[in-house]
């Protein structure tokens, strides 16, 4: 969704106009970006969109992991391992 200037709300109208802020946001699923001194502050926005995008988040963070399981398991396959004496060596623990 592409954010308009309509969407570029101060503060100090937001606070005066919340309620309908929220309905407008919840009926169209829509964002609103909140200024205080013209600098964005806020985000108000349909709480069915936060959900999505912590599960988009969520979904990242458990892609990376396999990534990095992958990047992992191809290191030991390619025998690019070190033993653990020499990596208490290496890191001083």
């Amino acid at each position: 969704m592409t954010i308009s200037s309509k969407d570029i709300i101060p503060l100090t109208r937001a606070r005066a106009t919340l309620t309908e802020l929220c309905a407008q946001v919840q009926r169209e699923h829509g964002e609103k970006i909140l200024t205080k001194n013209g600098e964005s502050c806020a985000a108000l926005i349909d709480a069915e969109r936060l959900d999505y995008y912590h599960r988009l988040e969520r979904e990242h963070v458990h892609i990376k992991l396999l990534e990095e399981a992958v990047r992992g398991l191809a290191d030991v396959n390619a025998g690019r391992v070190i033993g653990v004496a020499k990596l208490k060596a290496r890191y001083g623990r």
